[in-house]
């Protein structure tokens, strides 16, 4: 070959190459603007986050999730795990300082490797992959996560009551868990906390003192369920609850149920956590030198949440600065609530209702303004209320 026809080849290789990469190069541009736009196909996000469509559509729905927990899961097959919408994921919102909190708190960060973040809709599972590393998609069948689902309709009910389901389906794979809200800062260990012959064990708005009190008023935020029997058939009545009381949520079921005859059938053992070590903004956790968690409860707004979820953990960074003589002297406190403190119900209680019994004050105020853990959005008037004297039934 003549070093002419030679030359010519190298020439059309060259140009033939710079075309493919040019084509190539447009492709993925179109395809990652209708990425942003949001117009596109189920099978071109399935092509960039294969896990968020395959286990849906595989003849083994579980397969994904089991491989998820087998990787995240502690010797003893425990693993913690959160849900987590869009308007929760996004930069500096709700799971940003969820996930500083761990990286902060005493003996917390090594928690992280156990942790499962469960994804709601698209932009929470793209922006999971992100800034964690074991992200699961929830697909809830009829309900489209692209749209926002409002507190209370029935598509939020539908999403709430899966989120029941789902955790079964984890206890029957095998695994105990802690789940918890994203608003909740985790400041040290809880395991050393929980009742070890406990199934089921739930952290409180109010706690009353003791722990079998069935009075006490749980709060859905934050569990600690054993995989047994027991806990497995708890969570198939509680999920059958939702016809018994349709239009509840899942919480206010578990209020209706939790001294049922069938959670005594069942073998259930329940208990309430204390709120010295697991506090909120309903009842604080008063000394920072015993405190697990601390939850943005009752507390309605994002931006109310925000704020007070910072104040938390600069009162914690302060605390964790102090010589041991100091901490012990607890010569530091919280500030919150700050922004969220008009809307506790126990201050409302005190000012308003002072004869009105606390434990119904509490469940018809968690009715009205319990604030959705997906989405924020304006909550209306509350309902009126008769309020009867003491001594009246």
């Amino acid at each position: 070959m003549s070093p002419e026809i030679s030359k010519h080849i190298r020439h059309a290789a060259l140009v033939f190459t710079v075309l493919t990469l040019s084509a190539l190069l447009l492709y993925t541009a179109t395809d990652s603007n209708r990425l942003s736009s949001g117009s596109f196909s189920s099978s071109s996000f399935a092509t960039i986050f294969p896990s968020y469509f395959n286990y849906s559509s595989s003849s083994n729905p579980t397969q994904e999730l089991e491989e998820i927990l087998k990787n995240a899961s502690m010797v003893n097959n425990t693993v913690i795990l959160t849900t987590l919408n869009d308007a929760w994921a996004r930069t500096g919102s709700i799971v940003d300082l969820f996930l500083k909190s761990f990286m902060l708190g005493d003996g917390t960060r090594k928690l992280l490797d156990h942790l499962v973040i469960v994804s709601l809709d698209e932009r929470a599972y793209n922006r999971c992959r992100i800034v964690h590393k074991h992200c699961y998609a929830l697909v809830t069948e009829g309900v489209g996560f692209h749209q926002e689902a409002y507190f209370m309709t029935p598509q939020y009910l539908k999403m709430m009551w899966r989120r029941i389901d789902f955790l079964r389906t984890v206890l029957e794979l095998g695994y105990s868990f802690v789940f918890t809200d994203a608003d909740i800062l985790w400041f040290r260990d809880p395991f050393p906390r929980f009742f070890p012959d406990a199934d089921f064990q739930i952290s409180c708005d109010n706690y009353l003192g003791r722990p079998e009190d069935m009075n006490n008023s749980p709060n859905g935020g934050f569990n600690y369920v054993k995989s047994n029997s027991r806990s497995i058939a708890f969570y198939k009545f509680w999920y059958s609850s939702r016809e018994t009381y349709p239009g509840y949520h899942d919480q206010d079921v578990l209020n209706k149920i939790k001294s049922d005859q069938m959670i005594t059938k069942i073998g259930l053992k329940i208990r309430f956590l204390d709120t010295a070590y697991f506090g909120g903004l309903c009842e604080p956790s008063r000394d920072l030198n015993v405190v697990c968690t601390m939850h943005v409860n009752c507390c309605i707004g994002m931006d109310r949440k925000l704020h007070d979820l910072n104040l938390m953990l600069q009162d914690w960074r302060a605390f964790m600065s102090l010589p041991p003589d100091l901490k012990n002297q607890s010569v530091i406190s919280w500030r919150v609530p700050r922004n969220c403190r008009y809307f506790s119900p126990l201050s409302i209680y005190n000012v308003l209702c002072p004869t009105f019994s606390l434990q119904k004050w509490l469940l018809s105020f968690r009715e009205y303004v319990t604030v959705s853990i997906l989405y924020d959005i304006p909550i209306p008037a509350p309902p009126k209320m008769d309020v009867k004297e003491e001594g009246e039934d």
